[in-house]
């Protein structure tokens, strides 16, 4: 990374690298690397840590070690490691400014940073047996993708690769400060276990002792499953993950995703409250005040739990905890373009963008459409529509608008050619400010990397 402060035009311009929002308890050392090359004006530079509340710790200024020695140091390399401790979530912020402004043009000074964030890193024992690979699978209608998005990557243990007739496959966390409660969320999905007890675990490692903190209890039915644990630490600790294999006819393939750490009990932290905000609904409670347009549509959204009764369309199972509530459109009792419209409850304008996300489910031979339309002043604007069998899994969409007046939100789910055409929603959220950008879809492939 570079920053040039020519271009600064005013005092204290800022150039700002934000890292992204840590997701567990960190204890270790931030180590980077930095150059200052010579010139006049000269760019201060800093590191500090901002949490969730906007509250800042500076943790390192540029020439805070020895100011006598700045002038042999210019144009060289200079290794720097920082103490960081962090038991909530935080962002690391990198700034460079300049100190004052010129009236005549100099030698750009500048200042390079090389940063190697070693911490918050998963990790695995090279043991013989199967390794856990990073794998993403293309949006299809034979196999799940990941959890979060549909299209993204997730971790996979699968024992059909290993060359001996069992196996143990660990994925080690950070570690974890002692004296404390914390709160693990992870998403799993199980194929092919007969002994699901040993399918998938999870243990805290002490020192040389390890005691077994959860244990897959569900039958292995091949979607994602949430699964929330609480535990408390005495002295540092990691988590394992483990999955033990121990015949080629008790063996299958676990897959991880959404692996998230938090301090508290998981019943009063963030993912529990976020679920009760205006404009969230997992419709684990109802319908979250979306109504049902009895005047313009041929039929009712339909709440449901588990598969729907039609076979090969539908989802398996909802995307929020692999065993809760969706809302889908039963595509049997109604006719070829028949429709269903879920209303939400009128919302305020804003000035600014507003984002509107969902998960969606469209699997089946026969599937019709899915839109979504914003109604205000008794007209109606289309806001975002696919057409057509997508994947078996569940996929995200994102969708930014703006309206500065009093609307609604409308789900429209239209019944395709044939009776599969079941076509669901779950998880929709309504935020203020624009949608944040998401990467590029993910090439089809594996890897053994973890990142």
């Amino acid at each position: 990374m570079y920053v040039d402060s020519i271009y600064a035009k005013t005092f204290k311009e800022v150039a700002k690298l934000v890292s992204s929002m840590t997701t567990v308890p960190m204890s270790g050392c931030l180590s980077f690397q930095y150059q200052r090359k010579r010139g006049e004006r000269e760019p201060v530079s800093q590191f500090f840590t901002k949490d969730r509340l906007g509250q800042y710790q500076e943790l390192w200024r540029a020439g805070s070690e020895n100011q006598n020695d700045w002038s042999g140091t210019l144009e060289e390399w200079i290794p720097v490691q920082v103490e960081l401790k962090a038991p909530y979530s935080v962002q690391v912020v990198f700034e460079s400014f300049a100190a004052q402004t010129l009236s005549r043009p100099l030698t750009p000074p500048s200042l390079t940073v090389t940063l190697s964030l070693v911490f918050c890193r998963y990790s695995q024992e090279q043991m013989t047996g199967s390794l856990w690979r990073r794998v993403s699978v293309k949006p299809n209608i034979f196999r799940n993708g990941d959890h979060t998005t549909g299209a993204g990557y997730f971790l996979l243990a699968h024992s059909w690769l290993s060359p001996l007739s069992g196996y143990v496959s660990r994925l080690i966390g950070p570690t974890l400060p002692g004296n404390m409660k914390y709160c693990l969320r992870f998403y799993f999905s199980l194929r092919g276990f007969n002994q699901t007890d040993q399918a998938l675990a999870v243990y805290l490692q002490q020192g040389s002792s390890q005691e077994r903190i959860w244990t897959q209890g569900e039958k292995s039915r091949g979607i994602w499953i949430t699964a929330d644990v609480t535990f408390q630490t005495s002295k540092p600790a990691k988590m394992v993950f483990v999955s033990t294999c121990k015949s080629f006819w008790d063996c299958g393939s676990v897959a991880l995703d959404d692996i998230s750490l938090s301090l508290g009990d998981c019943e009063l932290t963030e993912g529990s409250v976020l679920r009760t905000l205006p404009g969230h609904c997992d419709f684990e409670a109802g319908l979250c005040g979306y109504t049902q347009d009895k005047q313009s549509d041929s039929g009712d959204w339909e709440l449901r739990r588990g598969p729907t009764p039609t076979s090969y369309t539908g989802p398996r199972a909802d995307h929020s905890t692999g065993l809760g509530h969706y809302l889908h459109m039963e595509a049997s009792p109604m006719l070829s373009g028949q429709s269903v419209r879920l209303l939400s409850r009128p919302l305020r304008g804003s000035r600014g963008p507003q984002c509107l996300s969902f998960y969606y489910h469209m699997y089946g031979s026969g599937t019709g459409q899915l839109s979504v339309h914003l109604h205000k002043d008794g007209e109606g604007a289309l806001l975002w529509k696919l057409s057509g069998e997508q994947s078996v899994a569940w996929l995200k969409a994102t969708v930014e608008y703006r309206s500065d007046t009093q609307h609604q939100i409308v789900f429209e789910a239209t019944r395709g050619s044939s009776v599969r055409s079941d076509i669901a929603i779950d998880d929709i959220a309504l935020e203020s400010g624009p949608c944040p950008v998401t990467k590029t879809e993910a090439p089809v492939g594996s890897s053994n990397d973890i990142e």
